[in-house]
């Protein structure tokens, strides 16, 4: 194709598309049920999706990428802002159609008569993971949250953004807020990376990303929530072409990020002490920081399979103990 950044848009759409049928030990039956699901919910043939397969097996993302006109991904016709609110609209009501919240958008002043199409706001509802569709399936009662967790480091890496303390760093010494973006391993809990930034867009994320990704190499698959800081092309371009499983959690489900969550306790445990020392730059927020990552900051101390293994040796000390 002429234009490369519309090529390797749509190749990083079919890699994301394809990445529930790359994960590792995946049965024939599983694979067929997800292949049904996919042709279900995108309107693809069965066919189509083999032969996406077939080229990004043989030519890896490159293959993905269209050879002539192709499929032309539609232009972003609603601005962002009025996308945000459409989606606090459905949010606060999940019941709420399409037709409904342009006519609010609309009476509120946000857009005008006939600017934004049905059409189009629900396919971009859609790819934020609130369609009518999707909402339904959050608000479904019975569904208890599982435990779960890789066995294998770079297996799965968790991130999250927080907001930070504030700091004298601004034009003529003035308090401005900054942001901690962090990267954690699933199976070993241990922080990959971790540092705040003056700013809160995607360029921390991505910059973060980079350089756990120097230090620890490229993990089989990335769990992100929903801000708009994670659901970018630029990120789905990166993981696409870097062979990355991209996921995002559920809206509405706090308990899927609960790793991350359980790490930011620890963090508000550390921003509590650096307060005392009240420091004056983000280089030495940044120093303390790296500081407690290599000595404390860690959501569990201890690895589970050493924690295993030392109770296992208590138990057979105490049993020798009792036996003499």
């Amino acid at each position: 194709m002429k234009d490369q950044k519309k090529a390797e848009a749509i190749a990083a759409e079919r890699m994301q598309l394809l990445s529930p049928l790359l994960a590792e030990g995946l049965d024939p039956a599983k694979a067929r049920e997800i292949k049904a699901r996919i042709c279900e919910q995108t309107g693809l043939s069965e066919r189509t999706l083999r032969r996406y397969l077939a080229k990004y097996r043989q030519d890896g993302f490159a293959g993905l990428k269209p050879k002539g006109k192709g499929r032309q991904p539609s232009s972003p016709t609603i601005p962002p802002d009025v996308l945000e609110q459409a989606i606090l609209l459905r949010r606060e009501v999940p019941s709420r159609s399409v037709a409904q919240i342009i006519q609010i958008l609309e009476w509120e002043g946000r857009v005008q008569p006939g600017e934004v199409k049905r059409s189009t706001l629900q396919e971009k509802l859609a790819e934020r993971g609130y369609s009518t569709r999707h909402m339904r399936m959050y608000a479904q009662s019975g569904v208890s949250a599982r435990r779960f967790q890789q066995r294998h480091r770079n297996r799965l890496w968790h991130s999250d953004l927080k907001y930070g303390p504030y700091l004298p760093i601004g034009p003529g010494g003035a308090m401005k807020q900054v942001f901690l973006v962090t990267f954690i391993d699933d199976a070993t809990r241990f922080v990959l990376h971790g540092e705040f930034y003056p700013v809160m867009d995607k360029t921390i994320v991505e910059d973060c990303f980079r350089k756990a990704i120097q230090k620890f190499g490229v993990p089989e698959a990335v769990y992100f929530d929903n801000g708009k800081q994670y659901r970018t092309k630029s990120m789905t371009r990166i993981c696409s072409k870097l062979g990355i499983r991209l996921l995002f959690a559920k809206p509405y489900s706090p308990e899927a990020t609960g790793k991350v969550e359980r790490f930011n306790r620890v963090v508000d445990a550390f921003l509590s002490e650096v307060a005392l020392e009240k420091p004056k730059t983000l280089e030495r927020l940044n120093e303390l920081f790296q500081g407690g990552c290599r000595n404390v900051i860690r959501t569990s101390r201890i690895p589970p399979w050493r924690t295993s293994a030392a109770r296992k040796r208590r138990i057979a000390a105490t049993r020798k103990r009792s036996s003499l």
